[in-house]
């Protein structure tokens, strides 16, 4: 028997678990707060320039194709793929930077030239992580998070150990150039924890790096934004932009309907796909199941202070990807994680998509994404916005060799006061909440409510976790326990 299903927020895990529910046969209606759906995903257009406001990179491709293979269809159905070549460019100082190919053995190449006999070590560290990527991502991320023993299997229990140690000593067991060992621990950046934080087991993000490799979908991110709501619209999905959920009312532990636009919307389940602190504050107190003591307690992953910026001409020296490690990431972490505050040498990051792709710039111009990591709940000003940019600006022209600061048409920034404002984020979070080992599968906020009978989660606040890869799964995830919830 069809349900109506009311779905608040329309970023990836929305999407996802909206698709799956829709093709169960239930009524699936989307509520997006802002003029157009994505979530953080959005997309930011200006003056001939194109830019994808939040994620921009394209990795753990298998997942991508799992979820559109769940509906009979395959990404190319949808958006071109393009694998990066490099994948990125890391700087570390003016004019010295390394570029990760595509290839794996021109990587085996590049660590025995920085470090001699690291090849070896390399091939023995990715067979490993290879191995974890098979037993996470195609098994353990796919379990709704309710009990510890969805982690025990005859292929984890072998693994289990190195949930209890680090990413951090273990490359450092098996590599000592510097340079190579901020490659290595680069990619745990996307789980939004320190690599000294983070369970070794997560080294799977290394094969998603070197293995899998760096993909772009022509056009951006938002191509596969709108690739999953065609899907969803062709399974019947109904979305409704510029709808900002107020309240969700509840009778005798059941969420009866929600208020929306000044209208009252029956429900036979609500599922939330906006911030998971956020939606519990929808509810009357007594119907709230985590204190704002347990979200003062966890670790967040960074918030980000971000630059959307048109260039009137090409830049050189840079790659689509490119990463400035010219500062100590364990300086900067510090002013994220164990002392909140603006970071006093902060790396960056940034994206030139124009590079790869014509759709982000006119002709000889570069559309320009950078991206500082900061910490959740610090104060957000424009003097603050204004010194950064210049900051990271100087540090472009010097590393790079060229002079870029006439050359800007404009900037557009975004920050943890955007963040609270478009997004309802706790504290302005960009990412949710780290992945560190008391914040893994079981121990995270649950899907399912354990107060409202029918209000589920979906997102990076719940399992799996931040990224949009996890995001997709977290959809699976939360539609297959809504499905269960349903069943006779």
């Amino acid at each position: 028997m069809s349900k109506t299903i009311n779905i608040l927020g329309s970023g990836f895990s929305s999407l996802a678990a909206a698709c799956y529910l829709a093709k169960a046969g239930h009524d699936v209606t989307v509520f997006e707060k802002n003029e157009q759906i994505g979530g953080r995903a959005r997309q930011y257009k200006k003056d001939g320039f194109l830019f994808d406001m939040g994620p921009t990179w394209y990795w753990m491709p298998d997942v991508f194709e799992r979820f559109f293979n769940d509906f009979g269809k395959k990404p190319g159905d949808f958006y071109h793929l393009q694998k990066l070549n490099p994948a990125y460019e890391v700087y570390y100082n003016p004019g010295d930077s390394i570029k990760i190919s595509s290839k794996i053995d021109e990587i085996y190449s590049l660590f025995e030239q920085e470090e001699k006999g690291s090849s070896v070590q390399l091939k023995k560290f990715l067979a490993q992580a290879k191995s974890n990527y098979e037993v996470a991502v195609k098994d353990l991320v796919y379990r709704p998070g309710v009990s510890p023993l969805e982690l025990i299997s005859p292929k984890t229990i072998t693994k289990l150990n190195q949930l209890f140690f680090d990413i951090r000593k273990q490359v450092h067991s098996k590599f000592t150039n510097p340079r190579l060992l901020k490659i290595l621990e680069f990619p745990v950046l996307f789980l939004g924890a320190k690599p000294s934080k983070t369970p070794a087991m997560y080294n799977f993000m290394n094969w998603a790096d070197f293995g899998l490799g760096t993909w772009h979908p022509k056009g951006g991110m938002f191509e596969v934004v709108k690739a999953m709501g065609d899907l969803a619209k062709d399974l019947g999905v109904n979305f409704i932009t510029n709808s900002n959920v107020v309240k969700i009312n509840v009778t005798s532990n059941k969420a009866e309907s929600i208020t929306v636009n000044g209208q009252t919307i029956k429900s036979d389940i609500v599922l939330s796909g906006a911030d998971y602190h956020h939606t519990e504050q929808l509810l009357d107190l007594k119907y709230r199941q985590y204190s704002e003591t347990y979200w003062t307690k966890k670790t967040f992953a960074p918030s980000s202070l971000l630059f959307y910026v048109g260039f009137n001409k090409k830049l050189k020296g840079v790659s689509h990807h490119t990463l400035f490690f010219d500062e100590e990431f364990d300086s900067h972490a510090e002013y994220i994680y164990d002392n909140p505050s603006w970071p006093k040498d902060p790396l960056f990051y940034a994206s030139f998509p124009s590079i790869s792709d014509n759709a982000f710039a006119p002709e000889n111009k570069e559309a320009a994404t950078f991206l500082i990591p900061i910490a959740s709940g610090i104060e957000d000003t424009e003097a603050h916005r204004s010194k950064y940019f210049d900051l990271i600006i100087t540090r472009l022209e010097r590393l790079t060799s060229q002079k870029l600061r006439d050359d800007i048409l404009f900037v557009k920034s975004y920050c943890i006061n955007d963040f609270i404002e478009d997004y309802n984020s706790y504290k302005g979070n960009a990412y949710g909440l780290a992945n560190t080992l008391t914040q893994t599968a079981f121990m995270r906020p649950k899907i399912k409510s354990k107060k409202v009978n029918n209000l589920f989660f979906t997102g990076q606040l719940t399992v799996p976790g931040p990224g949009v890869p996890p995001a997709l799964i977290s959809g699976k995830i939360a539609a297959e326990s809504i499905l269960k919830y349903l069943r006779p």
